[in-house]
């Protein structure tokens, strides 16, 4: 069985259980964490998340970011100084993480999205460089009706999260789906 269909078969007996309504805003995201290197096997796979969770009687509403940070960047004021000097990047994470926290809020508050549904965050590789994922969510907590599902490219291993495995790892109370041979629930 290869990782991502492992990811698939935890995210299915995952998203059957219960939904208490009392948790925190951060215990309802959740993590469906995978090597980066596995992200086009994930893509191909994407329906498979989206069946297992209309199957759990749940609500389906997914948000690429892929091309949110490239579109951004490419509509700036200043993306040839950008180009010319990558360095200067480093300049606009705050202007950019507004931008995908916008993207991402719009999503969570649209007026289909109910406690019932999963918010379903994908192509978070592409802030890579740009803006801290757990700063993105944590911006989000207040706002998460459902369950926010972020598919991330990295590891989770003894409570940390390491994105696209190159930066120190963040503990965030985020619930990790991951590809576990039999995940613990």
């Amino acid at each position: 069985m290869s990782q991502i269909d492992r990811l698939v078969a935890n995210y299915q007996r995952f998203v059957q259980l219960p939904w208490p309504s009392n948790l925190a805003e951060a215990q309802r995201v959740w993590f469906a964490v995978y090597p980066p290197a596995e992200e086009r096997r994930l893509r191909v796979r994407l329906g498979e998340f989206e069946v297992a969770t209309l199957a759990a009687k749940r609500r389906w509403r997914l948000v690429d970011l892929t091309a949110v940070p490239a579109r951004w960047l490419a509509a700036h004021d200043y993306r040839e100084g950008y180009f010319e000097d990558p360095e200067a990047l480093e300049t606009i994470e705050e202007e950019l993480r507004k931008q995908v926290v916008g993207t991402l809020r719009e999503a969570c508050q649209a007026e289909e999205v109910d406690p019932n549904t999963v918010v379903a965050v994908l192509g978070a590789g592409s802030l890579f460089g740009f803006a801290h994922v757990s700063t993105v969510i944590g911006e989000l907590e207040g706002i998460i009706r459902g369950r926010l599902l972020v598919f991330f490219p990295g590891e989770y291993e003894r409570n940390l999260y390491r994105f696209m495995d190159a930066r120190d790892g963040f503990n965030y109370m985020a619930t990790p789906i991951t590809c576990s041979e039999r995940m613990p629930l």
